[in-house]
Protein backbone atom coordinates (compact mmCIF):
# COMPACT_ATOMS: atom_id res chain seq x y z
CA UNK A 1 0.00 0.00 0.00
CA UNK A 2 1.32 3.46 -0.92
CA UNK A 3 2.32 5.87 1.82
CA UNK A 4 0.24 9.03 2.28
CA UNK A 5 2.39 12.11 2.83
CA UNK A 6 1.75 15.82 3.28
CA UNK A 7 3.44 16.96 0.07
CA UNK A 8 2.69 20.64 0.62
CA UNK A 9 1.47 22.83 3.47
CA UNK A 10 0.27 26.43 3.55
CA UNK A 11 -1.51 28.99 5.71
CA UNK A 12 -3.22 32.33 5.48
CA UNK A 13 -4.44 34.89 8.01
CA UNK A 14 -6.19 38.24 7.60
CA UNK A 15 -3.99 41.33 7.71
CA UNK A 16 -5.87 43.08 10.53
CA UNK A 17 -4.40 42.47 13.99
CA UNK A 18 -6.63 42.95 17.02
CA UNK A 19 -4.56 43.17 20.22
CA UNK A 20 -5.63 42.72 23.82
CA UNK A 21 -5.13 46.44 24.30
CA UNK A 22 -7.54 47.10 21.43
CA UNK A 23 -10.16 44.93 23.11
CA UNK A 24 -9.66 46.65 26.46
CA UNK A 25 -10.94 49.86 24.87
CA UNK A 26 -14.33 48.32 24.03
CA UNK A 27 -14.96 45.74 26.78
CA UNK A 28 -14.10 45.40 30.45
CA UNK A 29 -10.82 43.48 30.21
CA UNK A 30 -7.05 44.00 30.26
CA UNK A 31 -4.06 42.61 28.41
CA UNK A 32 -2.81 41.05 31.66
CA UNK A 33 -6.16 39.36 32.38
CA UNK A 34 -6.26 37.75 28.93
CA UNK A 35 -2.58 36.76 28.80
CA UNK A 36 -2.43 35.20 32.26
CA UNK A 37 -5.54 33.08 31.65
CA UNK A 38 -5.04 32.09 28.01
CA UNK A 39 -1.59 33.04 26.70
CA UNK A 40 -3.17 35.09 23.91
CA UNK A 41 -1.78 38.54 23.07
CA UNK A 42 -3.48 39.23 19.73
CA UNK A 43 -5.58 37.67 17.01
CA UNK A 44 -6.35 38.20 13.32
CA UNK A 45 -9.78 39.44 12.26
CA UNK A 46 -11.13 39.23 8.70
CA UNK A 47 -12.80 42.20 7.07
CA UNK A 48 -16.48 42.38 6.08
CA UNK A 49 -15.69 41.36 2.50
CA UNK A 50 -13.51 38.37 3.49
CA UNK A 51 -15.28 35.02 3.78
CA UNK A 52 -14.03 31.72 5.12
CA UNK A 53 -13.54 30.55 1.53
CA UNK A 54 -11.19 33.47 0.85
CA UNK A 55 -9.00 32.49 3.79
CA UNK A 56 -9.11 28.87 2.62
CA UNK A 57 -8.08 29.81 -0.91
CA UNK A 58 -5.09 31.78 0.38
CA UNK A 59 -3.87 28.79 2.38
CA UNK A 60 -4.63 26.35 -0.45
CA UNK A 61 -2.58 28.30 -2.96
CA UNK A 62 0.43 28.17 -0.64
CA UNK A 63 -0.01 24.43 -0.10
CA UNK A 64 -0.27 23.79 -3.83
CA UNK A 65 2.86 25.84 -4.51
CA UNK A 66 4.75 23.98 -1.78
CA UNK A 67 3.70 20.61 -3.21
CA UNK A 68 4.83 21.48 -6.72
CA UNK A 69 1.49 20.32 -8.05
CA UNK A 70 -0.91 22.09 -10.39
CA UNK A 71 -4.57 22.67 -9.65
CA UNK A 72 -5.39 20.02 -12.25
CA UNK A 73 -3.63 17.38 -10.13
CA UNK A 74 -6.10 17.64 -7.23
CA UNK A 75 -8.59 14.76 -7.06
CA UNK A 76 -10.48 15.61 -3.87
CA UNK A 77 -11.24 18.69 -1.73
CA UNK A 78 -12.34 18.60 1.92
CA UNK A 79 -12.80 21.70 4.07
CA UNK A 80 -13.14 21.56 7.85
CA UNK A 81 -15.09 24.55 9.16
CA UNK A 82 -17.83 25.61 11.56
CA UNK A 83 -18.09 29.02 9.89
CA UNK A 84 -19.02 28.15 6.28
CA UNK A 85 -19.70 30.89 3.76
CA UNK A 86 -23.30 29.65 3.57
CA UNK A 87 -25.41 26.74 4.81
CA UNK A 88 -25.06 25.47 1.25
CA UNK A 89 -23.35 25.06 -1.12
CA UNK A 90 -20.39 23.73 0.83
CA UNK A 91 -17.38 25.95 1.35
CA UNK A 92 -15.34 23.23 -0.37
CA UNK A 93 -17.35 23.72 -3.56
CA UNK A 94 -16.84 27.48 -3.34
CA UNK A 95 -13.10 26.95 -2.87
CA UNK A 96 -13.05 24.59 -5.85
CA UNK A 97 -14.59 27.27 -8.06
CA UNK A 98 -12.28 30.03 -6.81
CA UNK A 99 -9.19 27.87 -7.41
CA UNK A 100 -10.38 26.72 -10.83
CA UNK A 101 -10.10 23.03 -9.95
CA UNK A 102 -11.51 20.18 -12.01
CA UNK A 103 -15.02 18.86 -11.15
CA UNK A 104 -13.71 16.58 -8.39
CA UNK A 105 -15.54 15.57 -5.19
CA UNK A 106 -15.81 18.43 -2.69
CA UNK A 107 -17.43 18.52 0.75
CA UNK A 108 -17.25 20.09 4.20
CA UNK A 109 -16.77 18.42 7.57
CA UNK A 110 -17.99 20.00 10.81
CA UNK A 111 -15.95 18.77 13.77
CA UNK A 112 -15.04 22.19 15.17
CA UNK A 113 -11.48 22.45 16.50
CA UNK A 114 -10.83 18.76 15.72
CA UNK A 115 -11.79 19.34 12.10
CA UNK A 116 -8.39 19.23 10.44
CA UNK A 117 -7.41 16.01 12.21
CA UNK A 118 -10.74 14.53 11.14
CA UNK A 119 -10.36 15.43 7.46
CA UNK A 120 -6.77 14.18 7.36
CA UNK A 121 -8.01 10.71 8.31
CA UNK A 122 -11.11 10.95 6.08
CA UNK A 123 -9.02 11.91 3.06
CA UNK A 124 -6.53 9.14 3.81
CA UNK A 125 -9.29 6.55 4.06
CA UNK A 126 -10.79 7.63 0.74
CA UNK A 127 -7.38 7.57 -0.92
CA UNK A 128 -6.57 4.10 0.38
CA UNK A 129 -9.74 2.59 -1.04
CA UNK A 130 -10.14 4.77 -4.14
CA UNK A 131 -8.31 6.17 -7.12
CA UNK A 132 -7.51 9.56 -5.62
CA UNK A 133 -3.83 10.51 -5.65
CA UNK A 134 -3.80 14.08 -4.32
CA UNK A 135 -6.30 15.50 -1.84
CA UNK A 136 -6.51 19.16 -0.83
CA UNK A 137 -7.51 19.39 2.83
CA UNK A 138 -8.19 22.75 4.48
CA UNK A 139 -9.10 23.97 7.95
CA UNK A 140 -10.54 27.47 7.68
CA UNK A 141 -12.55 29.70 10.02
CA UNK A 142 -13.94 33.20 10.29
CA UNK A 143 -14.65 32.91 14.00
CA UNK A 144 -15.19 36.67 14.24
CA UNK A 145 -18.49 36.11 12.40
CA UNK A 146 -19.94 34.02 15.27
CA UNK A 147 -18.40 35.81 18.25
CA UNK A 148 -20.36 38.24 20.40
CA UNK A 149 -17.92 41.11 20.71
CA UNK A 150 -19.62 42.33 23.90
CA UNK A 151 -19.04 39.00 25.71
CA UNK A 152 -15.59 39.28 27.27
CA UNK A 153 -15.57 35.62 28.31
CA UNK A 154 -15.50 34.43 24.69
CA UNK A 155 -14.57 37.24 22.29
CA UNK A 156 -11.01 37.46 23.63
CA UNK A 157 -10.34 33.82 22.73
CA UNK A 158 -10.97 33.54 19.01
CA UNK A 159 -9.43 34.64 15.73
CA UNK A 160 -9.65 34.04 11.98
CA UNK A 161 -7.34 32.09 9.70
CA UNK A 162 -6.78 29.05 7.51
CA UNK A 163 -4.31 26.23 7.05
CA UNK A 164 -4.12 23.75 4.18
CA UNK A 165 -2.22 20.67 3.09
CA UNK A 166 -1.98 18.46 0.04
CA UNK A 167 -2.12 14.78 0.96
CA UNK A 168 -0.43 12.68 -1.72
CA UNK A 169 0.29 9.04 -2.42
CA UNK A 170 3.99 8.19 -2.26
CA UNK A 171 6.03 5.12 -3.12
CA UNK A 172 8.44 5.82 -0.24
CA UNK A 173 7.70 3.27 2.50
CA UNK A 174 7.22 3.95 6.21
CA UNK A 175 6.54 7.68 5.91
CA UNK A 176 3.49 9.92 6.07
CA UNK A 177 0.35 9.27 8.05
CA UNK A 178 0.92 6.37 10.44
CA UNK A 179 -2.48 6.33 12.10
CA UNK A 180 -5.34 8.35 13.57
CA UNK A 181 -7.84 8.23 16.38
CA UNK A 182 -11.12 10.14 16.10
CA UNK A 183 -13.75 10.41 18.81
CA UNK A 184 -16.82 12.30 19.95
CA UNK A 185 -19.32 12.45 22.81
CA UNK A 186 -22.42 14.41 21.87
CA UNK A 187 -23.99 14.19 25.32
CA UNK A 188 -22.23 17.36 26.44
CA UNK A 189 -22.38 19.26 23.18
CA UNK A 190 -24.32 22.11 24.76
CA UNK A 191 -21.25 23.37 26.66
CA UNK A 192 -19.92 24.88 23.41
CA UNK A 193 -22.43 25.78 20.71
CA UNK A 194 -24.20 28.33 18.56
CA UNK A 195 -27.80 27.81 19.76
CA UNK A 196 -29.77 29.07 16.75
CA UNK A 197 -29.59 29.17 12.98
CA UNK A 198 -30.15 25.47 12.26
CA UNK A 199 -33.31 23.44 11.70
CA UNK A 200 -33.93 22.98 15.44
CA UNK A 201 -34.12 26.74 15.97
CA UNK A 202 -34.31 28.68 12.69
CA UNK A 203 -33.54 32.39 12.64
CA UNK A 204 -36.28 34.68 13.94
CA UNK A 205 -36.34 38.23 15.23
CA UNK A 206 -36.38 36.71 18.72
CA UNK A 207 -33.28 34.55 18.20
CA UNK A 208 -31.40 37.50 16.74
CA UNK A 209 -32.41 39.76 19.62
CA UNK A 210 -31.31 37.11 22.11
CA UNK A 211 -27.91 36.81 20.38
CA UNK A 212 -28.46 33.09 19.86
CA UNK A 213 -26.54 33.12 16.60
CA UNK A 214 -23.31 33.79 18.46
CA UNK A 215 -21.01 31.28 20.12
CA UNK A 216 -21.77 30.34 23.72
CA UNK A 217 -19.38 28.44 25.94
CA UNK A 218 -19.21 27.04 29.44
CA UNK A 219 -15.52 27.75 29.82
CA UNK A 220 -14.99 25.74 32.99
CA UNK A 221 -16.52 22.57 31.53
CA UNK A 222 -14.70 22.94 28.21
CA UNK A 223 -11.38 23.36 30.03
CA UNK A 224 -11.97 20.24 32.16
CA UNK A 225 -12.83 18.24 29.03
CA UNK A 226 -9.84 19.52 27.07
CA UNK A 227 -7.15 18.82 29.67
CA UNK A 228 -8.48 15.29 30.16
CA UNK A 229 -9.11 14.22 26.58
CA UNK A 230 -5.92 15.71 25.12
CA UNK A 231 -3.81 13.58 27.44
CA UNK A 232 -5.98 10.49 26.95
CA UNK A 233 -6.03 10.49 23.14
CA UNK A 234 -2.27 11.13 23.05
CA UNK A 235 -1.58 8.14 25.28
CA UNK A 236 -4.02 6.03 23.27
CA UNK A 237 -2.46 6.67 19.88
CA UNK A 238 1.10 6.20 21.18
CA UNK A 239 0.18 2.92 22.86
CA UNK A 240 -1.69 1.74 19.76
CA UNK A 241 1.44 2.14 17.65
CA UNK A 242 3.92 1.11 20.40
CA UNK A 243 5.71 4.46 20.35
CA UNK A 244 7.11 6.07 23.52
CA UNK A 245 6.39 9.77 23.99
CA UNK A 246 10.13 10.43 24.00
CA UNK A 247 10.27 9.60 20.28
CA UNK A 248 8.02 12.51 19.34
CA UNK A 249 10.04 15.24 17.67
CA UNK A 250 7.15 17.68 17.76
CA UNK A 251 3.62 17.94 19.14
CA UNK A 252 1.20 20.28 17.37
CA UNK A 253 -1.83 20.69 19.62
CA UNK A 254 -5.00 22.66 19.04
CA UNK A 255 -4.23 26.24 19.98
CA UNK A 256 -6.91 27.00 22.56
CA UNK A 257 -5.21 27.85 25.84
CA UNK A 258 -1.58 27.84 26.97
CA UNK A 259 -2.55 26.25 30.29
CA UNK A 260 -4.00 23.23 28.46
CA UNK A 261 -0.79 22.78 26.47
CA UNK A 262 1.39 23.12 29.60
CA UNK A 263 -0.79 20.55 31.37
CA UNK A 264 -0.34 18.12 28.46
CA UNK A 265 3.42 18.54 28.52
CA UNK A 266 3.64 17.93 32.27
CA UNK A 267 1.33 14.90 32.35
CA UNK A 268 2.95 13.23 29.33
CA UNK A 269 6.51 14.04 30.35
CA UNK A 270 7.24 15.78 27.06
CA UNK A 271 9.42 18.92 27.18
CA UNK A 272 7.41 22.05 26.39
CA UNK A 273 9.93 23.08 23.74
CA UNK A 274 8.68 20.16 21.63
CA UNK A 275 5.22 21.73 21.49
CA UNK A 276 4.36 24.16 18.71
CA UNK A 277 2.63 27.19 20.21
CA UNK A 278 1.48 30.22 18.21
CA UNK A 279 -1.80 31.04 19.96
CA UNK A 280 -0.30 34.22 21.40
CA UNK A 281 -0.51 35.70 17.88
CA UNK A 282 -3.65 34.05 16.51
CA UNK A 283 -5.88 33.00 19.40
CA UNK A 284 -8.16 30.03 18.87
CA UNK A 285 -8.82 29.63 15.13
CA UNK A 286 -10.76 26.37 15.57
CA UNK A 287 -10.23 24.00 12.62
CA UNK A 288 -7.51 26.27 11.23
CA UNK A 289 -5.29 26.21 14.31
CA UNK A 290 -3.40 22.94 13.77
CA UNK A 291 -2.62 23.33 10.03
CA UNK A 292 -1.67 26.98 10.60
CA UNK A 293 0.74 25.96 13.37
CA UNK A 294 2.04 23.07 11.25
CA UNK A 295 2.87 25.43 8.39
CA UNK A 296 4.65 27.87 10.69
CA UNK A 297 6.69 25.08 12.27
CA UNK A 298 7.69 23.77 8.86
CA UNK A 299 8.70 27.22 7.61
CA UNK A 300 10.70 27.81 10.79
CA UNK A 301 12.74 24.65 10.16
CA UNK A 302 11.38 22.83 13.19
CA UNK A 303 10.39 19.76 11.14
CA UNK A 304 12.96 17.58 9.41
CA UNK A 305 12.81 14.43 7.34
CA UNK A 306 12.20 11.39 9.52
CA UNK A 307 10.69 13.35 12.40
CA UNK A 308 7.71 11.85 14.19
CA UNK A 309 4.94 14.46 14.54
CA UNK A 310 1.78 14.30 16.64
CA UNK A 311 -1.31 16.37 15.89
CA UNK A 312 -3.85 16.43 18.74
CA UNK A 313 -7.16 18.29 18.93
CA UNK A 314 -10.34 18.73 20.95
CA UNK A 315 -13.40 20.84 20.33
CA UNK A 316 -17.14 21.36 20.16
CA UNK A 317 -19.26 18.30 19.72
CA UNK A 318 -17.58 17.34 21.94
CA UNK A 319 -14.92 15.96 19.61
CA UNK A 320 -11.30 14.90 19.83
CA UNK A 321 -8.69 13.50 17.47
CA UNK A 322 -5.01 12.65 17.03
CA UNK A 323 -2.81 11.88 14.02
CA UNK A 324 0.71 10.42 13.97
CA UNK A 325 2.88 11.44 11.01
CA UNK A 326 6.39 10.38 10.02
CA UNK A 327 7.69 13.34 8.01
CA UNK A 328 8.96 12.24 4.58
Amino acid sequence: MASLVLSGVGSHAPSRILTNEDLSRTIDTTDEWIRTRTGIRERRVAGPSEATSDLAVGAARQALAASGLAAADIDLVIVATITPDKLFPSTACIVQAKLGLRPVPCFDVEAACSGFCYILEIAASLMRCGTYRHALIIGAEKMSSVVDWTDRSTCVLFGDGAGAAVLSKSDTPHVGLIGSILGADGRNGCVLEVPAGGSAKPATTETVAAKEHFLRMNGKEVFKFAVTVAEQVTREILEKHHIPASELALVIPHQANLRIISHMAEKLGIPEDRFVVNLERYGNTSAASIPLALDEALRAGRIRSGDLILLVAFGAGLTWAANLIRWP
